[in-house]
């Protein structure tokens, strides 16, 4: 029993409270409809650890409903990113009454750091969208486009050419780049780069190449010049068209070539030793299982349970200064608290 008081009277001693690092630099990576599932589906199908398995130490858990569903689609899932407020399906950075909601991309450019967009869809569509429109539908792909003259992006890249007026663009201080080439030579502050002429890239099984790795280090290569630093979003947007089609060989394909921009701009960010890097998804797309192989030692087969999306919790990978705010289960309107934590300065 005095053993048992002595051990009752030990005193700990208290932890000091530590301000965590903050990033000069912050890179928001969005596999769109990325689940755990995927990225195991993927990792089974390739000879090397992908680059998120491998390097991530810090993994959170993201809830991912909108306002007004169990369910989120792109569009309120990356608004909840983007603003910190959830809103109903479909709705860009606005609120469920339609009122503007100001973006973490705008309160950047505000505190003077640059801003940068990358996908491998239109710039236009929903996910990138949420980072710099600001309207109810975002099958408002013209409307979006107009926001964009305005809207204090410095560097975008992707599709979304048909939605634009290149004059605008011109006037608004954009250098206009046509193709991967033009824009990895680019030297302008401000530059609006297309992959192409049409609406979107292709897929990858279709001739898309190595874009989003080489585009990815090229953006932030632009955005480094600003001395206070910058704020980036790089979606692998293909990923959800292929959980929607149930087509598990589009799927891995996409998720590879995202992984492989994550593994760029991993390594480009180590060699900074500013930037913090966050990978997440917006939800994910096919409620994806892998059932017992048929044979033993044969790949995972891939079971889709619907062709839309679930409310499967997504992960939340961070590295680099900051990376330990993301750890823990929250709502995906969380990311946008936590970054704009970080961006302060």
């Amino acid at each position: 029993m005095a053993a048992l008081a002595s051990c009752a009277t030990v005193k700990r001693l208290p932890q000091k409270e530590t301000t965590p690092p903050r990033p000069k630099n912050i890179v928001l990576m969005v596999g769109d409809g990325m689940g755990l599932a995927q990225l195991s589906l993927t990792q089974s199908s390739v000879d090397y650890v992908l680059a998120i398995f491998e390097w991530f130490r810090v993994i959170g858990l993201s809830e991912t409903a909108s306002a007004n569903d169990y369910i989120t689609d792109s569009a309120a899932g990356a608004t909840a990113f983007s603003t910190g407020t959830r809103t109903g399906n479909g709705m860009i950075s606005v609120a469920s009454d339609s009122s503007k909601l100001t973006t973490i991309a705008e309160e950047a450019s505000e505190k003077g750091k640059s801003t940068g967009l990358l996908a491998t869809c239109s710039i236009t569509h929903a996910t990138p969208a949420a980072f710099f429109a600001h309207q109810p539908s975002r099958k408002m792909n013209m409307e979006i486009a107009g926001d964009m003259y305005l809207s204090g992006i410095d560097v975008f890249m992707g599709g979304g050419w048909p939605y634009f007026d290149s004059s605008r663009l011109v006037t608004a201080g954009f250098a206009v780049k046509h193709g991967l080439d033009a824009f990895r030579n680019a030297t302008e502050e401000k530059v609006a780069g297309f992959y192409n002429h049409k609406e979107h890239p292709p897929k990858m099984s279709e001739g898309r190449g190595d874009f989003l790795a080489p585009a990815s280090v090229s953006m932030l290569e632009l955005l480094n010049r600003n001395k206070y630093g910058f704020f980036a979003m790089i979606e692998g947007s293909q990923i959800d068209w292929g959980g929607h089609a149930n087509d598990a060989a589009y799927l891995i394909e996409e998720t590879k070539d995202f992984d492989k921009a994550v593994r760029a701009v991993l390594e480009w960010a180590k060699k900074d030793g500013q930037t913090l890097v966050i990978v997440t998804a917006d939800h994910e797309t096919g409620g994806l299982s892998m059932p017992v192989p048929a044979k033993p030692g044969t790949p995972p087969q891939a079971h889709f349970s619907t062709g839309d999306h679930s409310g499967i919790q997504v992960p939340v990978f961070a590295w680099g200064p900051g990376a330990t705010e993301f750890m823990g289960v929250y709502k995906n309107t969380e990311l946008y608290h936590r970054m704009n934590m970080l961006l302060e300065r």
